[in-house]
């Protein structure tokens, strides 16, 4: 089966964006191949600073044809809906389509389109230069003369030569004929720029892959990243250190080089005094290197690893000393900031962020430290924290954000004020809450552990969502800018692996108060009438229930079944999380047994009836069954009666005491019982008092089981 191979050179990618390019060409290919009827056996893409390529495996030489039937509108539908449907479909007029019938719907047209086989290689003309020209590229750019003129192409940077060929492997493959902004394809590619400069000529795969190794052009980027991770640690190890290692940082630089060669520089011992994670930021950030530690030891060696793109002569001395030179001054920036930061205690720097706008409608950063720290002195008795210590940590949690080095480099807020803190002799928890405020900051992030941090990231991220939803900035669809969906999640997991908290207490009672100070913020710097479109009522519900969303996609991602989710949820109340949780994992188990199975499928034909005597009826039959008459009745009613009652009584106690696993137990010993009433009782009895108590016997197994969740939402 033929092949097609495809390069697209170019001056440079830039590292962040080579992933996501090379997968959207490997995506849009494929997709626009196999939409005209055209499968293969496989397709990979790589990327490199300087090319996008693209390999796609067993591509038939012919395409089969294709015949595909269109439905369109009603027959009788605006011109408009008739117009759209000629021109999607191909037609000249409604005297090329079909007229159906369908029962239900009426009369409709419909089209049946009907398109020849084509040559692979036609095709291949014909879609690959519309992709090129249309690339989803972040940024782009036009270039040279052509620029000027409508329609230029626009890359990522200029476009500098195209490899396309297709065919067997027992043949030479043939050139895909098109060309894209003046650049015909062709089977001419480039090496290295600096080690191989010169022409290459590729036709196959195989051969392309070799071509690029000799002329020093790794065209894998997870190889390059191997290479790069292996010689790193060898290199280290040769001098008794141990890497530092940093899968982002590794991404990057892969993506900065065609040939890695890897070097070790140095930098002075006296610089150690700086905190180990300003030596890492300020040496990844402007260097792209990677630090490295003394053997077995947590301590950071004065050395680091840098990646070349070079071969040198020199055997990369002049290269080393180059980067020595920028991280010897950067660190000495670093260690001017650390001595000035220093100098001033967290609190004396509290006033410069009364001046900091936080959004113009909730006020400055001082205005909202305010608020944090009030809310974490009321929230601190709740998760077992001290109060004091809770509210002290909240002040100074933004402080270290007007400090030299977080102004330099801002990944490093919060660890930077911890180590403020520590300085100044502040209490452990309040240096730790200073730090782990922030967290968790997305799913595999950790939750903080102690009392005044979980109360302090709490009291942080309950202001930030109170306040956006007090003036109406909330998330819609896909568009989230203020992280408020993480800060929810954040919420959801300080409560289920931090401390147990109900959500009510917590955003409803306190809150309140951060909902009033932002009002009368707001009013007073806006001088505006009016505040919102909803009561503090209605946000705190409108809060409960995006927390509620938040929760349902935690509980999918760690693998809950949506409609357990749905059924637990459908109970009213549910605004202690934990219990939640419980209630999913345990109806979970359960209805992976039989007995659970059984019961569910029990249940659910008892809810089916209900709903259709009670719509029948005009009432609900929600009441309690007539014990006496259950009693007289058949024997399978009776033992339904009896099990029903010595179930539900189990499984009440055990939920008062949140033993859901043992409520489903209680629940289980329903199966024969119900089982049995169903084969051997008619519940639309002749007799109106019968049929009433078998409908309320009915409605008792429904509610018996709505104590755990609602069974009619539950699949299957």
């Amino acid at each position: 089966m033929p092949d097609l191979l495809l390069e697209l050179r170019s001056e440079e990618i830039p590292a962040r964006m080579q992933r996501r390019a090379a997968e959207d060409l490997k995506k849009l290919v494929t997709d626009a191949l196999v939409e005209r009827g055209f499968l293969y056996e496989g397709a990979k893409a790589f990327s490199t600073p300087r090319r996008l390529a693209l390999h796609i495996a067993g591509l038939p030489a012919r395409g089969e044809a294709v015949r595909e039937e269109r439905r369109g509108p009603r027959v009788g539908a605006p011109e408009a809906a008739i117009q759209g449907f000629l021109k999607g479909a191909g037609l000249a007029s409604l005297d090329e389509a079909q007229r159906i019938t369908d029962p239900k719907k009426g009369e409709f047209y419909l089209a049946v389109i009907e398109r020849p086989g084509r040559e692979t290689l036609d095709v291949l003309a014909e879609l690959l230069p519309e992709i090129i020209k249309s690339f989803p590229w972040p940024k782009a750019m036009r270039w040279g003369a052509a620029s000027a003129q409508p329609g230029a192409l626009r890359w990522v940077r200029p476009l500098q030569s195209i490899v396309a060929t297709f065919g067997p492997e027992t043949e030479s493959p043939e050139v895909v004929p098109f060309a894209v902004g003046g650049i015909a394809a062709g089977t001419v590619t480039y090496g290295h720029r600096f080690l191989a400069p010169g022409p290459i000529e590729v036709r196959r795969f195989d051969d392309y892959i070799q071509a690029l190794e000799r002329a020093k052009v790794i065209l894998d980027a997870d190889r390059r990243k191997d290479v790069i991770l292996h010689d790193a640690r060898d290199l280290a190890f040769a001098r008794g250190l141990d890497l530092v290692e940093d899968e982002g940082l590794l991404e990057e630089v892969a993506g900065l080089v065609e040939w890695p060669v890897v070097l070790m520089g140095s930098f002075d011992a006296a610089f150690l005094e700086i905190p180990a994670e300003a030596i890492r930021a300020t040496i990844r950030a402007n260097q792209k290197c990677f630090v490295l530690r003394k053997s077995g030891s947590e301590d950071l060696a004065p050395a680091f690893i840098l990646v070349s793109n070079l071969l040198a002569s020199d055997g990369g001395q002049a290269i080393t000393a180059g980067n020595e030179r920028v991280v010897r001054a950067r660190l000495s920036d670093a260690k001017f900031f650390w001595e000035t930061d220093k100098a001033t205690k967290l609190e004396d720097r509290l006033p410069k962020l009364d001046s900091i706008v936080f959004h113009e409608k909730l006020g400055t950063q001082g205005e909202r430290i305010a608020r944090i720290a009030a809310l974490a002195q009321a929230l601190a008795p709740l998760v077992g924290a001290d109060p004091a210590l809770a509210e002290r940590a909240a002040r100074l949690a933004k402080a270290d954000l007007v400090t030299e080095m977080v102004g330099e480099f801002p990944e490093l807020q919060g660890l930077m004020g911890r180590k403020y803190a520590a300085l100044q002799g502040e209490h452990p928890s309040v240096c730790a809450a200073i730090e782990e405020h922030y967290k968790p900051v997305g799913p595999s992030d950790r939750v903080p552990g102690d009392p005044v941090s979980i109360a302090v990231a709490l009291a942080d991220k309950l202001d930030t969502l109170v306040g956006f939803w007090a003036i109406d900035e909330k998330p819609t669809g896909s568009k989230d800018p203020y992280a408020l969906r993480r800060a929810a999640l954040g919420v959801i997991r300080l409560i289920l692996e931090g401390r147990r908290l109900n959500l009510v207490e917590i955003s409803g009672a306190h809150t309140s108060k951060i909902d009033e100070s932002i009002k009368n913020s707001y009013l007073r710097k806006t001088n505006a009438s009016t505040y919102g479109s909803l009561t503090v009522g209605n946000r705190s519900a409108e809060l409960l229930d995006f927390f509620a969303d938040r929760l349902k996609v935690y509980l999918r991602d760690q693998g809950a079944r949506h409609d357990l989710i749905d059924a637990v949820f459908a109970l009213p109340g549910q605004d202690d999380l934990l219990m939640v949780v419980r209630r999913v994992e345990a109806l979970q188990a359960f209805l992976e047994t039989e007995d659970g199975k059984n019961l569910l499928a029990g249940v659910k034909r008892a809810s089916n009836i209900l709903r259709i005597e009670e719509k029948k009826d005009g009432r609900a039959y929600d009441g309690a069954p007539d014990s006496a008459l259950a009693a007289s009745g058949e024997p399978a009613e009776r033992a339904l009666a009896e099990a029903l009652a010595a179930a539900a009584a189990t499984a009440s106690q055990a939920i008062a005491t949140e033993d859901f696993a043992g409520a489903m137990r209680a629940l289980s010993t329903l199966r024969a019982p119900v089982d049995a009433f169903f084969q051997d009782v008619t519940v639309n009895a002749a007799d109106p008092k019968l049929r009433e108590n078998r409908l309320l016997l009915l409605n008792a197994l429904r509610a018996a089981t709505r104590a755990v969740a609602d069974f009619s939402k539950i699949e299957g």
